[in-house]
């Protein structure tokens, strides 16, 4: 089996050898860095997200830190959500968008204070992008990359490990809030969220210096509780209707087909505003589809046609051991994305049977 040939383009990161150690299997690169992607097996490795806790290297979760008198004013030239009502402890999903409207990427905003930000991105050089706008306008702000590697403790059992290691102040963080919890001499902004919907927390780890020391500590506290180390389950993710940036959404895709026209809600007028309203009532959207039969993995969108015609495309697809189906994020034409219409699918395999569902899985 080939592997990857070692590169300071591709980087390792501060949990790499706790996760090496682990039995990591399968990986893939994300933002130019190491994501696990198989321990045991995809199907064992789901399966005990949903029933103990696991601790996930996602690191490759970079942040694009903005700091400065115009943070704010850099903020609201980007962001089609409105960030006027946004908690000083608050986390904020936000779509971010280019000229015309096209998805950019799909972070999560972090406020850590009025004039200081951290925007943590999905896999594409949105860094870039945002520095180019500050250079641009010679804004009074500083943009860069900063040591944090995110590490994700997530399943039912994760509100109890927390607790062990940050103290049960942990438990009473809000969904998509956070709070600076003490770890050894300092303290790190901890957020209840996570990549997927079995609940659990996003440990920011500011310093690489304390990667395996955190590590360590969440293996030795969880023993009992079963704590392995895990990664985002595709099967998983796709029950749950999380999309992923890349797959699932690209450039060509708005928010509004991607079904986050609920986070464009900024009065401002922000880069890409008028290419993004004149393009306010999609033509296609995402949706849950079911596909009969045998598949094989995905690697490439696979056509969804009706009468012989294209009406869609299927980005990720995956068996479901929970509900015993061929489960599928799919963008839609207006057209056929009403649920329960009935669609062919092309396969590497062949054609299958494809049918809209009303909602995602879970």
């Amino acid at each position: 089996m080939a592997s990857i040939f070692p590169s300071r383009r591709v980087r390792r990161t501060p949990f790499s050898p706790g996760v090496e150690a682990a039995g990591m299997k399968v990986c893939t690169v994300y933002n130019r860095m190491i994501l696990p992607s198989v321990f045991a097996s995809q199907e064992e490795d789901y399966r005990h997200l949903k029933t103990h806790v696991q601790v996930w290297d996602v690191a490759c979760e970079r942040q694009v830190a903005v700091q400065g008198r115009d943070a704010r004013k850099l903020l609201d030239l980007i962001s089609p959500r409105d960030l006027d009502g946004m908690a000083a402890d608050q986390c904020y999903y936000m779509p971010a968008i280019d000229r015309d409207g096209g998805m950019l990427n799909d972070p999560v905003l972090v406020k850590l204070a009025e004039d200081h930000y951290w925007i943590s991105v999905a896999d594409s050089d949105y860094l870039h992008y945002v520095l180019g706008i500050a250079d641009a306008l010679a804004l009074d702000v500083r943009v860069w990359e900063p040591d944090v590697s995110p590490l994700a403790v997530q399943g039912p059992k994760a509100d109890e490990l927390m607790a062990r290691v940050f103290g049960e102040e942990a438990k009473s963080i809000r969904f998509f809030r956070y709070k600076r919890l003490a770890f050894q001499d300092t303290a790190f902004v901890v957020a209840r969220s996570g990549y997927s919907k079995q609940g659990g927390f996003e440990i920011y780890v500011e310093g690489s210096q304390y990667g395996m020391p955190l590590w360590d500590a969440l293996f030795a506290a969880g023993a009992d509780l079963e704590v392995r180390a895990g990664c985002p389950s595709t099967m998983e993710r796709v029950e749950g209707g999380l999309l992923s940036y890349g797959n699932d959404m690209t450039r060509e895709n708005t928010p509004f087909e991607c079904g986050l026209g609920k986070f464009v809600n900024s009065p401002r007028d922000y880069i890409g505003k008028a290419g993004l309203m004149a393009r306010s009532e999609p033509k296609q959207q995402i949706r849950p589809v079911e596909i009969s039969g045998e598949i094989p993995p995905i690697t490439a969108p696979w056509p969804l046609m009706a009468d012989g015609k294209q009406v869609g495309q299927v980005t990720t697809a995956t068996w479901s051991p929970d509900f015993a189906t061929n489960v599928s994020i799919a963008m839609v034409a207006r057209s056929h994305w009403d649920a329960g219409t009935v669609l062919e699918v092309e396969t590497p395999l062949g054609m299958r049977r494809a049918e809209v569902k009303p909602g995602f899985w879970i």
